[in-house]
């Protein structure tokens, strides 16, 4: 959520940051503006809404403003105040800007306080507490560099602010958990949310641990701890990937990261698999102990996948399996003496909820093991040890490649679990792995049924109520359908246990109520069918998407879309992957239909970070 960007040193410093704002649209945002200081004068230029109306108004004074080479700038995803001009970032007080990510926890503690000593507040932000407090030190005759490192003893939350002053040619910059990274350049210096934001203009970066603050003029960065002391950190040579904002043709990112999935997936596969006998996945890394359990935690979509987890885990290996949410395992005293492992799941490695159950598991002992699209990202860096997805950048706000990915290596995770633990053959292993190859351009053969999943979207996009439903290992991607169809379309959508429907749901159940089922050839699916014909009794109009296996058993439902059955005995074990194409595309093509932004769903944020 939200996005910064500093840059000093270089002229048309305005533009480069609104440049690299558009890099960060993907992390949401309804706001947006820049700081920048001119003649010992700081001015401001915001806007509600998307970038295209703050390059509407840059674009009035871009020749005012070539000569500038000192501005900040900000994407703001509403937490404290409404969307509004007053409250959209920076937020100045006298000569001081800032811009912030997070929130500051005691902000209304503060606001007292200052209140108190006559301070005017013209936001409702908890981020105005910061220029105020750097104001007012300053007049306690304190310079620009003291006062920063006042203000960060006085506050208190998860946060990342970059801030400058009027007549001082540097920028101030501090992180506690949320995530800053710098980008040194020839004769300039900048300050991003991320790396990939800013590889255009930088080879090198450097990532500020939690807790760091700096100061970056045109010449040098200063890096200082926690503690005080100023310290070096490592300086990390990047790539800059041209085709980050191209969409290769399609209507939109979401589109395109659904449709490359065959091709990126190779990559997961590929660094998974080790010399064609072994899987490249070290479960004593992660301290998985007999007669222990193993803890998956995560958010959103990233949940889902660890539900799925559990299923093949269990299944194969017979280690217990705990799935927790991230927003809520710290805060309910987790009892820990039966687990010895955390495996947190996160496609950006910022999301603040998962970093801090991971720290949580940390307090409690538990070796902690990421997996993560984002190298060097806050949670990556912080685990004991991380496995990567390798997909690229996934810039739509609805995951797609990264779950797909994220599926592929936690049921590997099982596979190589079940097989030190003698709980499969060395031939099924083997198998697993020739099988685990094919996932690509079986995956291609789903994907060329993209208009039957398009007619289905046709048939539900006026609905205001629907429901998803599975079984079994099916279960966790009725939940991820229906999570997808309402974060994209707005539709007001369920997933439920296809067996808890009588328990409740089926009151649900009205004339034309549309009903998604996904089904598998898994030995349930004739439970799962009775469930339909319930459905169906009471007025429900069903939908199911099945492997072909199933076409005689379901030849009265009118409307379904068959996919292939995969090879051998593996097509149930793999069918959440395949199953999660169908998901995914019919959200797309019914929030396209409905004129929705895809990409960038409103209220949602591609890295969720703060609590």
């Amino acid at each position: 959520m939200c996005g910064i960007i500093g840059i000093i040193g270089k002229k048309n410093a305005c533009k480069i940051a609104l440049n690299v704002l558009k890099n960060l649209e993907y992390r949401g945002y309804d706001s947006a503006g820049l700081a920048y200081a001119q003649n010992k004068k700081l001015h401001t230029l915001k806007a509600i809404g998307k970038l295209k109306e703050l390059y509407s108004k840059y674009e009035i004074i871009e020749n005012e403003v070539k000569n500038v080479t000192l501005a900040i700038g900000h994407t703001r995803w509403a937490t404290h105040g409404k969307v509004v001009i007053e409250n959209t970032h920076p937020i100045l007080s006298e000569n001081i800007a800032v811009v912030h990510n997070g929130i500051i926890e005691n902000h209304d503690n503060i606001r007292s306080q200052l209140k108190n000593k006559n301070v005017v507040f013209e936001t409702s932000t908890d981020t105005e507490v910061i220029p105020h407090l750097l104001s007012v030190s300053i007049k306690n005759k304190n310079n620009f560099f003291n006062a920063c490192i006042s203000v960060i003893n006085k506050i208190e939350g998860a946060y990342a602010f970059a801030a400058i002053e009027s007549s001082k040619n540097e920028i101030f910059v501090a992180r506690k958990t949320s995530p800053l990274v710098l980008g040194l350049g020839d004769g300039f210096n900048i300050v991003g949310s991320d790396a990939q934001s800013i590889s255009h203009l930088v080879s090198e970066v450097i990532y500020l641990n939690d807790g760091d603050y700096a100061v970056l003029t045109e010449s040098e960065i200063q890096i200082f701890a926690s503690d005080n002391n100023k310290v070096e950190r490592e300086k990390i040579n990047i790539k800059s990937n041209i085709n980050f904002l191209n969409k290769d043709g399609f209507r939109h990112f979401m589109e395109k990261e659904i449709h490359e999935q065959p091709n990126v997936l190779i990559n997961t596969i590929g660094s998974l698999i080790k010399e064609e006998k072994d899987l490249n996945i070290f479960p004593e890394k992660m301290n998985i102990k007999n007669n222990y359990g193993i803890t998956l935690c995560a958010a959103g979509t990233s949940h889902y996948a660890a539900m799925i987890g559990k299923y093949w885990i269990e299944r194969f290996s017979s280690i217990p399996v705990n799935v927790e949410l991230s927003s809520e395992y710290r805060y309910r005293s987790p009892a820990a003496s039966m687990y010895s492992s955390m495996i947190v799941i996160s496609q950006s490695g910022e999301s603040i909820d998962t970093l801090m159950a991971m720290r949580e598991a940390k307090r409690l002992n538990l070796t902690t093991t990421v997996i993560t699209n984002v190298e060097n990202s806050s949670i990556d860096r912080e685990a004991d040890y991380s496995i990567y997805t390798h997909v690229g950048p996934e810039v739509g706000v609805a995951s797609t490649k990264s779950f797909t990915s994220q599926l592929i290596i936690l049921l590997s995770l099982a596979m190589k679990l079940a097989f030190n633990n003698n709980k499969i053959s060395i031939k099924k292993y083997l198998d697993f792995i020739k099988s685990l190859k094919l996932i690509p351009s079986f995956l291609s053969k789903i994907l060329s049924l993209n208009e039957n999943f398009m007619n289905l979207a046709q048939a539900i996009k006026n609905s205001h109520n629907i429901l998803y439903l599975g079984r079994g290992i099916l279960y966790p991607i009725a939940l991820e359908g229906a999570l997808k169809l309402k974060e994209l379309s707005y539709i007001h959508s369920e997933g439920f246990a296809a067996g808890e429907m009588k328990h409740g749901p089926i009151a649900l159940i009205e004339d034309g109520l549309p009903i998604i089922m996904f089904l598998a050839s898994d030995g349930m699916e004739e439970k799962s069918i009775s469930n339909l014909q319930e459905a169906i009794a009471r007025g429900g109009k069903v939908f199911v998407i099945s492997d072909e296996k199933n076409f005689g058993k379901i030849s009265f439902i009118e409307n379904k879309v068959l996919i292939p059955s995969f090879q051998g005995n593996w097509n149930d074990i793999f069918s959440p992957i395949f199953m999660s194409i169908p998901a995914q595309l019919i959200a797309y093509h019914v929030a396209r239909e409905r004129g929705t932004d895809v990409d960038q769903p409103r209220n949602l944020a591609k890295s969720v970070t703060v609590e």
